[in-house]
C-alpha cells in the first residue's frame, strides 16, 4: 500500500529561508546531515518526545513540520494503535517521508499532507495530540502556529514542541555554541553543498531562551506542563496542553 500524500492548494507567496522551498533543495541530504551534525542524538530526543505525549490506545496524532517523517514514524512504531498525520510545506521532504513510511510498512497508519503550520487544515479538537520537532523556529508567525496547535488538539491532549537552541551557560554550553555557530554551517556546506545550512545556525542562535518561548506558548493559549533541556541545553522539549483544559 502506498502512503497517501494529500496536496493543498499552492501558496502564492515569496519563499524566504526556512520555507518549504528551502527544504526542498536540501531534502535529499537532510537525514544524513541530521545524523552527522547531531551525532545521532536526535533519535533519542524524538523517542523522549513520543513518551511525553502519554498517548492512549488508539490516538489520532498530528506531527507538524514532519519533514522526512522520522517523528511520525516513531509515534506510529512506539504506539501501535496510533494513526498519524504528518504535515509539512516541502513536497520533496514529504516524498522522502512517503518512501520511508512505505518501507517500514506503516502506510496504512501515517497520512502525509502538504500544508502550513499557520493554517492547519483540521477541525477544532480533531487531534488527540500533536508534535512539532525542529520546526517551530521556521514558522514565520510562531504565535499563530502555536494557536493552531492549541485549536486542533482536544482538551487534555498533549502538545510537544522539540526545538534546538544555544546553551547560554557553562563550559559545555560554550562547546555547544561553537558546534552550532561554526561546525554546523561549515560541515553542512561541505557535505551537502547547500548554503542553506548557514540559515540553520542563525535560526538556532536567534531562537528565544526556553523561559521566553514557554511564555510565548502560554500567551498563545497553551498551558505549559514542563520545559526540559536535553543534552546540556542544545535542545529543549516543551510539553503543554490546550489552556482551556486546565
Amino acid at each position: 500500500m502506498t502512503t497517501e500524500l494529500e496536496r493543498l492548494p499552492p501558496r502564492n507567496l515569496a519563499e524566504p529561508l526556512g520555507s518549504g522551498a528551502m527544504f526542498d533543495r536540501i531534502a535529499h541530504r537532510y537525514d544524513f546531515m541530521n545524523r552527522v551534525l547531531s551525532l545521532g542524538i536526535d533519535r533519542s530526543w524524538r523517542r523522549r518526545t513520543v513518551k511525553r505525549l502519554q498517548l492512549g490506545e488508539r490516538p489520532r496524532v498530528l506531527d507538524v513540520a514532519t519533514g522526512t517523517g522520522d517523528l511520525a514514524i516513531d509515534i506510529a512504531r512506539l504506539t501501535p494503535g496510533a494513526t498519524v498525520v504528518g504535515l509539512d510545506p516541502s513536497p520533496n521532504m514529504l516524498a522522502i517521508a512517503a518512501k520511508k513510511i512505505d518501507k517500514k510498512g506503516l502506510a496504512d497508519r501515517i497520512t502525509l499532507v502538504e500544508g502550513d503550520a499557520q493554517a492547519l487544515p483540521f477541525a477544532d479538537c480533531e487531534m488527540d495530540a500533536a508534535t512539532i520537532a525542529f520546526g517551530i523556529r521556521n514558522v514565520p508567525d510562531r504565535s499563530r502556529g502555536l494557536r493552531e496547535l492549541a485549536r486542533v488538539v482536544r482538551p487534555g491532549g498533549r502538545i510537544c514542541v522539540l526545538e534546538l537552541g544555544e546553551p547560554r551557560k557553562g563550559v559545555l554550553g560554550a562547546a555547544a555554541r561553537f558546534h552550532t555557530r561554526h561546525v554546523v554551517p561549515r560541515l553542512g556546506a561541505l557535505l551537502s553543498g547547500a548554503r542553506e545550512y548557514r540559515y540553520l545556525q542563525t535560526s538556532i542562535a536567534a531562537f528565544p531562551p526556553a523561559e521566553e518561548f514557554a511564555a510565548q506558548m502560554q500567551a498563545a493559549g497553551l498551558h505549559v506542563i514542563e520545559v526540559t533541556p536535553l543534552t546540556f541545553g542544545a535542545c529543549t522539549l516543551y510539553v503543554a496542553t490546550p489552556a482551556e483544559a486546565v
